[in-house]
């Protein structure tokens, strides 16, 4: 049996309610500085979250929700603008601390750290909205708790394609069976399972109704002592509350 030696983060959901509480709302921002009637409630945007990736978001949008948009020219452009202004919008949010960890991501990863599991990220969100996020919640040292971040464009396929995933365990030049996949949402979970990376799930708002037969277990948060995790599926834990105990339990019951 594999020792668990690496446990590899997605962002937005995951650490924190990063989609409702900071991107839906910097993209609304950035559509009203563009004078656009557009606006992304928490619904729409729920429905929008199937697609990964900002452009492609506003791609997607675009060509299915809003056909007359009023833009004559390539919209690829229009794309790229109201991507980079939402991206401007999204920091400010976090440097004004508009957005918080998730309940017991902050201790877990200190457990993490103690107990000697590396620590990685994988996501589709942009490095710059990620060191953002933990400079804003963890501290700018913080930055070189992660052996690897793996965001953005730097892979030609998103979630749920695997090839992020693929990317941190070259990079951490780890077996996949040496890692444990933190995730939130049916894409992320099918991206690090294509990549033979057992995964637990912790659910948000936008993601409880999706299916994660393939997860090793899914909770509804990662939970403290004062406020316990729900086992939704899969493997049972014998803490109330997720610990880096209880992250090794999990690997070892998959692998």
């Amino acid at each position: 049996m594999k020792q668990l030696k690496a446990v590899i983060f997605d962002v937005d959901g995951t650490l924190a309610e990063t989609e409702r509480d900071g991107h839906r709302i910097a993209f609304n921002r950035a559509f009203a500085d563009a004078g656009l009637d557009w606006h992304w409630d928490e619904q729409l945007y729920g429905k929008l979250l199937s697609i990964t990736g900002g452009k492609e978001r506003l791609q997607y949008y675009l060509e299915n929700f809003h056909l007359q948009c009023g833009f004559a020219g390539d919209y690829r452009d229009m794309i790229a603008k109201l991507h980079a202004d939402k991206n401007w919008h999204y920091v400010a949010l976090l440097e004004s601390q508009a957005i918080q960890l998730r309940t017991g991501v902050k201790r877990l990863i200190e457990e993490l750290r103690a107990a000697g599991v590396r620590l990685a990220i994988s996501t589709t969100s942009t490095p710059e909205n990620v060191t953002g996020l933990i400079k804003a919640t963890l501290g700018e040292a913080a930055l070189n708790w992660f052996d690897c971040i793996a965001a953005g464009d730097i892979v030609p396929a998103k979630k749920p394609a695997p090839d992020i995933y693929l990317y941190c365990l070259q990079q951490l030049q780890l077996e996949a069976s040496e890692c444990l996949a933190i995730e939130d949402s049916n894409n992320g979970l099918q991206a690090a399972c294509a990549a033979d990376i057992s995964t637990l799930v912790t659910l948000n708002d936008y993601t409880e109704e999706e299916d994660f037969n393939q997860a090793v277990c899914v909770v509804d948060q990662l939970g403290e002592p004062e406020s316990p995790s729900k086992v939704i599926a899969g493997s049972p834990i014998n803490t109330s509350y997720i610990t880096a105990q209880t992250i090794q339990d999990l690997h070892a019951k998959a692998n």
